[in-house]
């Protein structure tokens, strides 16, 4: 009887990806923290700052989303599963929200509110929905 072993994912790939991989999610809550408190507030350096930090986490999401896209779709000789494969879809949406966000932050003083925290907002349940479906997907591998 012959067993069906998983390929071995790339360990400088699987470190870079655990590495980097929380650090936008930190970015974009941050950013959701400084466009409602510049919601709140009338002091311009909040809703700049909310810029740089999107512009920074979305710089950042660049190599681990690669990775996770050769996990995922490219080099997977096993059957990945589906909750991997939506978590991917999620993420992916966030960072879109988070482009889209990232232009409507370029915007002047108060026309970036109310989108901005909508859209950052929607970013971070976005990945968050991502987390929430892997973890899933763990916890009943698991059991």
């Amino acid at each position: 009887m012959r067993l069906h072993v998983d390929p071995p994912r790339s360990r400088a790939a699987a470190i870079a990806f655990d590495l980097l991989n929380p650090l936008p999610f930190g970015f974009f809550v941050a950013a959701l923290i400084f466009d409602i408190v510049y919601a709140n507030s009338a002091d311009v350096l909040w809703l700049k700052s909310a810029a740089w930090l999107i512009t920074f986490g979305l710089l950042l999401a660049i190599l681990p989303r690669f990775i996770n896209l050769a996990h995922v779709w490219i080099a997977s000789k096993r059957d990945v599963p589906s909750a991997e494969k939506w978590a991917f879809w999620l993420y992916l949406l966030g960072i879109g929200a988070a482009i889209v966000n990232a232009f409507v932050h370029s915007r002047d003083a108060y026309a970036a509110i109310p989108e901005g925290v909508w859209l950052s907002a929607l970013t971070v349940l976005l990945i968050v929905a991502a987390k929430v479906v892997l973890s899933v997907q763990q916890l009943s591998a698991g059991n």
